[in-house]
This record gives C-alpha cells, sequence and structure tokens, in this order.
C-alpha cells in the first residue's frame, strides 16, 4: 500500500460554488516534494491540513476532522472506464491517491502511519456536492456518486510531518466495530436507518456525524 500522490489546490474563481468571492480549490494537482501535514484548527477558522493547498468555503469544508482527503486510485481507475475519460490524480478533489488501500472500505477511526512522521486518524465520507458536479462536468454526477457508494474518506491529522508520493501506507490501527466509510455514507444518503450504527464508531466519527446518528436514534419529541 502506497502513497501516488499528494495533491495541492489553489483557490479560483468559477461560477459554480457558494463561496461569496465565488472560489474554489476543488481543482488539485500532484505536487513535486515533500508537503507538510498538520491539524489545521477547527472548521470555520482551519482549513486544509496540507501546507499550500487551497480550502476556500470553511463554512462547509476543512478544519481539523476534514483535514485530509483520500480517494483509492483504484475507484477514479472504475470511473474511468465508466465514463471513458482520463481522471489524473487530485481531480476528485482528494489531496492523497493511494493504490492498494481500500478507502471506502475502511473504518471510521483506522489509523495510517504515511511515510515515517505522518499518523491520520478516518473520520467520516465525503458527501458530494454542486461544486464537485460542476467542476467534473457531468451530468447527474452527485446522484452517480452517491449510488456507487465509494465516497473516499477523510481524514483528521494525529501525527503531523511531512509525506511525498511513493511514501508506503500501512495500517496502523482498526477499532473493534464493524462502521466502514462507505456504511456511514449511506447511512447519511440512501439508507438513513442505518444512522443509530454509526455511533458504534465513537469519539472518532466526525462530530457532525456524531449529531446526526444521536438525533435519528433519539425518541421523537425528546
Amino acid at each position: 500500500m502506497r502513497l501516488l500522490s499528494v495533491n495541492l489546490g489553489r483557490a479560483t474563481a468559477v461560477p459554480y460554488t457558494d463561496h461569496p468571492q465565488g472560489l474554489t480549490g476543488i481543482g488539485k494537482r500532484p505536487a513535486d516534494g515533500p508537503v507538510r501535514v498538520a491539524a489545521p484548527g477547527p472548521r470555520g477558522v482551519g482549513a486544509s491540513g496540507l501546507a499550500g493547498d487551497a480550502v476556500c468555503n470553511t463554512r462547509f469544508h476543512g478544519g481539523d476532522d476534514q483535514a485530509v482527503y483520500a480517494m483509492a486510485r483504484e475507484d477514479l481507475d472504475a470511473w474511468e472506464r465508466e465514463l471513458g475519460r482520463e481522471l489524473t490524480d487530485g481531480c476528485f478533489g482528494e489531496n492523497l491517491t493511494t493504490a492498494g488501500v481500500d478507502v471506502s472500505g475502511a473504518l471510521i477511526g483506522e489509523r495510517w502511519r504515511i511515510g515515517r512522521e505522518v499518523l491520520l486518524e478516518i473520520t467520516s465520507p465525503r458527501v458530494p456536492c454542486r461544486t464537485f458536479q460542476e467542476h467534473l462536468g457531468e451530468r447527474g454526477w452527485v446522484r452517480r456518486f452517491t449510488e456507487r457508494a465509494a465516497p473516499g474518506a477523510y481524514l483528521r491529522v494525529l501525527e503531523p510531518g511531512e509525506i511525498r508520493a511513493g511514501d508506503p501506507v500501512e495500517i496502523a490501527y482498526r477499532p473493534d466495530h464493524e462502521v466502514t466509510v462507505a456504511l456511514a455514507f449511506l447511512a447519511r444518503t440512501t439508507r438513513r436507518a442505518l444512522l443509530p450504527r454509526l455511533l458504534e464508531a465513537g469519539e472518532a466519527l466526525h462530530a457532525e456525524w456524531r449529531a446526526a446518528a444521536r438525533d435519528h436514534t433519539a425518541p421523537h419529541g425528546a
């Protein structure tokens, strides 16, 4: 298992984002050298966990629980075959493009050691939005991406440091539950009856996702 690329985006003006200045950093490209990774701070204050990477709409993106976004190259390859077009590393807005890692099958709370220094922890899936659809330019993309249920994962930074393309990815810890990234995604999108199961992931789960699971579990009117 290894890191194929570390991808960074620049703030770019587009007509399809809700950012007040019309900016997005979703278009990411592989970095040439090492990239510093650190916890950026809470959402609304912190942005990306990667130095040099733009997260423009900090109301909905970035922050400690969404410091890093990872996507499996194998999933990009599957979409290439289906869409009949090239999908370069970073084109889904992911910071990390991996090889040999089942990103959507990973567990919430699973920890990855990347290179010698960096330790990351999976917090939640990525949920598609209009900016993602318009960036990719595929009609009905939000629906299609949701139906595939292979969304990639957001991670928080537990131990900072530098990473680069080619670094090994090691699963340093796997929690004792069965809440995968894909299951969490289904619970928040098309199979909301699964929401109570997300609480099995405990404090590792993104705080907003924990709140949604608790609200769904609480007795009506409580």
